[in-house]
């Protein structure tokens, strides 16, 4: 089965690679994935209609940094969100609890773990946990008006199940990104 297949080298030789770069490139690098982010983010409210499909590429840059390295995700995460609150402030809600999330959460994940399986029950988890924050403390319809603001198991039940596959969705995509930066880099 796939979930339990162990990741390639291709991550690991992207670290290496990456690692490589003086301090100041690799701050650099942050801030324009830093920029990325915050763009993709704002797109929603700067395109209305196109920009809702733009939005959920603002994890790419997050997820990205913290496969880099802890402290450069942090930090570039930490950059989106002031940049928001200057550029985007009604973004500031949705991307600490949804998209910035999920790139935490894989990005650590495929920071420490080897198998798809662990790496997307990570990345699940805390973005099913950011949509209940938003859902249930915040009462934020996070995903619409159909979803009852009350809480219900069988509704936390299909928020992990679309997580989940979304999750996976945002793995195979940084893998297959990353096989192809390592045949980039090897030449």
């Amino acid at each position: 089965m796939c979930f339990l297949k162990s990741l390639s080298n291709e991550v690991k030789s992207a670290q290496l690679f990456l690692n490589g770069l003086s301090k100041s490139r690799q701050l650099v690098l942050a801030a324009l994935f830093t920029s990325l982010a915050t763009l993709f983010q704002s797109a929603g409210g700067f395109l209305p209609g196109i920009g809702i499909f733009i939005s959920p590429l603002s994890t790419a840059p997050i997820l990205f940094c913290f496969i880099i390295s802890l402290p450069l995700g942090f930090i570039t995460y930490i950059l989106t969100n002031l940049l928001l609150l200057i550029i985007q402030p009604s973004e500031l809600i949705i991307f600490p609890f949804t998209t910035g999330v999920l790139g935490i959460g894989l990005g650590v994940a495929f920071y420490f773990f080897k198998k798809r399986l662990y790496i997307i029950i990570s990345g699940a988890t805390l973005l099913t946990l950011g949509i209940i924050t938003l859902l249930y403390v915040f009462k934020f319809p996070v995903l619409g008006p159909m979803i009852s603001k009350d809480f219900s198991l069988s509704t936390i039940g299909f928020i992990f199940l679309f997580t989940f596959l979304y999750s996976w969705i945002w793995v195979e995509l940084s893998l297959a990104y990353f096989k192809k930066l390592k045949t980039f880099t090897s030449l």
